[in-house]
Formats: structure tokens, sequence, C-alpha cells
């Protein structure tokens, strides 16, 4: 469905163009698409994303409907696109690998990395960034914590991105099988080889005999993969401009780091790296708020616009580092919130944290030549170069 993506209120801002005509609203038809309903306002998008009615099954919504795509089914059937009780099967298989233990064990690996990929950084020179260290950083975490070769990172990096091409559709079908072939690859050579990775302990599942499939095997380490960075680096990016257009907000965390981790939710709330929630459809009709969505119905989940609805965060254009935002939806909310949540938290407090130590960094262009990426799913700038 893509009639969001066309919708020059929807992206990349002001939110509130997208809530004026409701917080929940039929979007007209792309070509080829059917029409849905996107929702924007922050009670209407929490209950969405609680009611077990929005399937998330594509294949099962999609079933016997021609389509010239040809996404590799490890990419187009990933866990994200199931429900219960496959979707509880796989998700428990990864959960205790994103514990808030199991990432205290990794933040010693993310701090080195953060503080490599900033020596690169001259003084009076433009450093991107994104390219410099919001995208290489989850990347090269991720990788690690699946056990992806150094050499190989690189063109896991480029595929990730073109998966995210937005209109581009051939190009994404094409990433898809690059990146689930590679990950075929990767799971054959560790059954060679065994190690103690992330990806190690998830074939071991499946050999062991844990109802863990081949095929769900390579989906759920290209989903780890992909989601794993994406939305961290967006995120990243999102973050540091945003405390550079708030000045009093930049001195305070300077002059008082250890407020960082509180202020974590105020950014993902403020600008969400997830713009819409991942494709979901009425398996009945569904009321959300004052409107009725009948049975089969794609429905589009705004994380993004519900951050910024003033019914549930006053003033939310604002960033206030003394905001209680700990209940924005930049994760998803129900069964399935981010598993991943507690490591991107800690990717964005440490490379803030070694941000703020250079007392002069500042924007290399004014915010208005910056460029967004244009795709529905992921808020994200192509580029953010600054100056120290």
């Amino acid at each position: 469905m893509s009639g969001p993506t066309q919708d020059p209120h929807f992206l990349p801002e002001p939110y509130a163009a997208s809530r004026a005509a409701g917080p929940v609203r039929l979007v007209p038809a792309g070509s080829g698409d059917r029409p849905g309903y996107l929702v924007t306002g922050y009670a209407e998008a929490r209950e969405a994303l609680g009611d077990a009615r929005l399937s998330k099954d594509t294949a099962a919504f999609f079933s016997g409907k021609e389509s010239r795509r040809r996404l590799h089914p490890a990419v187009a059937q990933t866990m994200l696109a199931s429900d219960p009780p496959r979707h509880t099967r796989l998700r428990k298989l990864v959960t205790k690998a994103f514990t808030t233990g199991a990432v205290a064990e990794l933040r010693p690996f993310i701090a080195r990395v953060t503080d490599e990929l900033l020596d690169q950084w001259r003084v009076g020179e433009p450093f991107d960034f994104v390219a410099g260290l919001a995208v290489p950083l989850p990347v090269t975490v991720i990788c690690e914590l699946l056990g992806v070769p150094e050499g190989d990172r690189s063109d896991v990096q480029r595929w990730s991105a073109e998966l995210f091409a937005a209109g581009r559709p051939d190009v994404i079908d094409t990433a898809s099988h690059a990146v689930a072939e590679y990950m075929t690859g990767l799971i054959a050579a560790k059954r060679r080889d065994p190690g103690g990775s992330l990806l190690d302990r998830l074939v071991s599942a499946r050999d062991g005999g844990d109802h863990l499939s081949e095929e769900e095997l390579v989906s759920l380490a290209v989903l780890l993969l992909v989601a794993g960075h994406e939305t961290t680096a967006s995120a990243l990016g999102n973050a540091v401009l945003a405390l550079l257009q708030n000045p009093g907000a930049l001195d305070r965390l300077r002059a008082h780091p250890d407020e960082i981790p509180a202020a974590l939710d105020e950014f993902l709330r403020f600008d969400s790296s997830v713009s819409t929630a991942t494709f979901r459809f009425t398996t009945e009709a569904v009321t959300l708020g004052s409107t009725t969505i009948p049975t089969g119905v794609p429905v589009l989940v705004a994380l993004g616009a519900a951050n910024r609805d003033p019914a549930r965060f006053p003033a939310p254009d604002q960033l206030d580092l003394d905001r209680d935002a700990a209940a924005h939806l930049a994760f998803g909310h129900g069964i399935h919130r981010c598993v991943g949540a507690p490591l991107a938290k800690a990717e964005l407090e440490i490379a803030l944290r070694s941000v703020l130590r250079f007392p002069g960094v500042r924007l290399a262009h004014p915010p208005g030549e910056l460029r967004w990426r244009r795709t529905r799913l992921i808020r994200g700038l192509e580029s953010l170069p600054l100056l120290r």
C-alpha cells in the first residue's frame, strides 16, 4: 500500500498535517494497491498495535494474489510478518540476546567502535555523522553479535540499505536475494566451524530440534541483521540533529552527561526513526476511536505522528528533556515491540556521550539543506555534516 508515501503531508514533516483529517483516516491506493487506513492518533495507534485482530501475517493476506515482486521469502516472511503461535516461538529464541544484562556485556565493544569511528573526524573538516558513525556503528555491532566476518560487513550494509530503496522495487528484490543467500552461506559455514555468536546459538536450536525450520533460521538471521541496524542508524542521526537544534538541551547534557539515559525516550519520541509500523490488516471489523475499519483492509500505524499527538504529549513539537516520554511508541507496543530496544538505547547513549565530548560540535550546513530518506517505513537523514 503506497498511499501514505505519496501524501505530501506525511513525509517528512509536519506530523500535525497527518492528523488534521482525524486520528484514523482512509488513504487512497497507489498503483496496484488497495485503499487502507492510516492511524496517526496516539491512543488509536497504541490500541491498534496491541489488537490481535490486526494480523501481521502477510503471507495470508497476499495468498492467491498475483504479484510482479520477487522478494526472497526470508525477507518477505520474517518473524515480523507473523502472528502467534509462530511469532511467539520465534521471538523466544532471540529475546535472551537482547536483555539488559546481555547488552551490558556489549557496551565496551560499542564504546570502542564508537571511539574508533570518531577518531576519523578531523578538526575543521566536515564529518558526515550518518556515513561516519550512525550507519557503521550499529551494523558493526549487530554483525559482531551475529558473527558476520569483518570482510563481509560492507556488503551486508549495502544490501540492507538497498532493502529500503523506496520506489525501486527491483533494487529491493535483488537485495533481498543477496542478503538471504549470504546468510544461508554463513549458516552453512557456522555448521562446519561453530562459534559462540547469536547465529551459532540459533543454528544449534535448529539442529537440536527446537521446531525451527531451515527457512525460519535464515529468515531470523536476515531480520536481525537488517532490523538490528537500519532503525538505530536513523535514530542516532535524528537525535544528534535534535540536540544541535536545541542549544539549551545540548548545553545541559554536555554539563550533565549522566542525564543522557533519562533523555533517550524523549529523543525517540521527538523524532521516531520508524515513521510507520510494518504491515497489518484487519481479520475482522475493528473500531479505532470513532472509525470502524472493515475486514481484510491494510492498516498503517504512523508511529512518528502518534508520538507527536498533543492529546498525549503536550507541546509535542518541542524537545523537552524533563518530559516523561517512556510511553512513546518508537519501539512499537504489544507483542511486536522491538526486541532490540535495549541494544538500540545502549548505542544511542554511548554515541551521544562521545559526540558531546567535542565542545564545538555544530551543523556544517543549515538544517533546511538536509535531505531525508524517501521511504515510508524509516525516517532518517541521508547525511548529517558536522564541524568541530
